[in-house]
């Protein structure tokens, strides 16, 4: 007869939707064991090994998901552009309000000019929103200081908001998000700044767990990209890409070719683009709310990640600018609406790759024993719920690490 297993918490009386290889897999009057902030065990109930818990957590039905993972999102940064949306609504085209001085410009002066405790603020009020709509795991980018001082001054802030608040923050540095107004005509000259001076700082103070930038027209060509993407894998810090939201340049597959975490956006990303990534596994993160707020016609070419087996992700894009979403939950309905995924899909999206986005799969994003204790209890009958309502906040019981989270708000 074996020994009785010993747990800090157990948990049952639901349906455990333990996504699993990205698929629901549900566990029907489940039962979850968790040690350290860690699941020991899990599956049906009635299959449950003589179990000695500190602590015991009984649902009244409902589904318990992973935790959700954000793997996208700009919430650190002053001031906010509602008048501008106001201005396009209006008939304002955005190269006029560009011209104007407003635009990503605006809001680069406005986070240059708050101090590190104003930033903190000001991000922790956006988080709290994605915290009470089951998140646990979010994902940071700088790109708003866009010179050495500031872009360090954003991943300080960002640091401390994983520090002081109950969920797992990963820093990413996009200081090659555009092109700083100092540097204006000369997009080389930034490239050369962060490849030689802020990212070595970056990687040498441990600010940073993965490496973005934007390839766009607009912004970063492909050679440009290239250099940053090799000076930090040099450094050892893995990549990610804004890819193909607004024209095919290959971005998505020079991203692929060197094993990037994740190409986000996609928009016009093409069939060999799906190829590439699929080779490399890397990740299509997909964004809904940019897509939605620009009104776009393109959409990402979910087929084709279908065919070749290009795990995708969704996530908020938080930003003050295209996307200022503040519900992870509403993206799940967008992903679904706009870009044709099924609700497994998405649901996958935020949980399992999700988790592959930020490299951390092997630790994050289903339910499996060995794994981190994030997970979330909604009082829904089945999965789809989560996607089907809009707007409200669905009522949640949070457990991060192994303890039951308090409400942000």
């Amino acid at each position: 007869m074996s020994s009785p297993v010993s747990c800090d918490s157990l948990w049952s009386g639901a349906a455990f939707v333990t996504m699993k290889e990205g698929q629901y897999q549900t566990i029907e009057n489940g039962a979850l064991a968790v040690l350290h902030g860690k699941i020991i065990w899990l599956g049906p109930k009635d299959a449950m090994p003589e179990i000695i818990a500190a602590e015991h957590h009984h649902f009244d039905g409902g589904i318990v998901t992973p935790g959700f993972i954000d793997c996208h999102t700009h919430l650190v940064f002053g001031g906010d552009r509602s008048a501008e949306f106001e201005k396009r609504l209006n008939g304002v085209s955005y190269a006029q309000i560009a011209a104007e001085g407003g635009g990503i410009i605006s809001t680069v002066r406005a986070t240059r000019t708050a101090s590190e405790d104003e930033l903190l603020a000001s991000a922790r009020q956006r988080l709290k929103h994605l915290l009470a709509e089951g998140v646990t795991t979010v994902e940071i980018k700088s790109g708003y200081g866009l010179d050495i001082d500031n872009e360090i001054k954003m991943l300080r802030v960002i640091r401390r908001l994983g520090e002081q608040e109950p969920v797992e923050i990963y820093a990413t540095c996009l200081a090659a998000h555009a092109i700083p107004p100092e540097f204006s005509g000369d997009a080389d000259a930034w490239i050369d700044v962060v490849c030689e001076q802020l990212l070595p700082r970056v990687a040498q103070e441990k600010l940073a767990d993965a490496v973005d930038a934007f390839c766009e027209h607009l912004a970063f060509n492909p050679l440009q990209t290239a250099k940053v993407f090799t000076t930090a894998r040099d450094l050892g810090l893995p990549v990610k890409l804004h890819a193909e939201q607004l024209s095919a340049l290959a971005g998505s597959s020079l991203a692929a070719s060197f094993n990037a975490l994740s190409a986000d956006h996609l928009e016009y990303a093409t069939e060999e683009d799906a190829k590439a990534m699929a080779a490399s596994n890397t990740v299509a993160v997909l964004l809904p709310g940019a897509f939605y707020l620009l009104r776009e016609k393109q959409r990402p070419p979910v087929e084709a990640f279908r065919q070749y087996g290009v795990p995708m992700a969704v996530a908020s894009d938080a930003n003050p600018g295209t996307s200022p979403a503040l519900s992870l939950r509403l993206m799940l309905n967008m992903a679904c609406t706009l870009f044709g995924l099924t609700p497994e899909e998405a649901l996958a999206g935020v949980t399992f790759h999700a988790a592959q986005a930020l490299g951390i799969q092997a630790s994050h994003g289903s339910l499996e024993e060995g794994k981190i204790a994030n997970f979330v209890h909604w009082p829904v009958a089945r999965p789809a719920e989560l996607v089907y309502w809009l707007g409200g906040q669905l009522p949640c019981t949070v457990v991060y690490e192994g303890v039951r989270r308090e409400s942000s708000l």
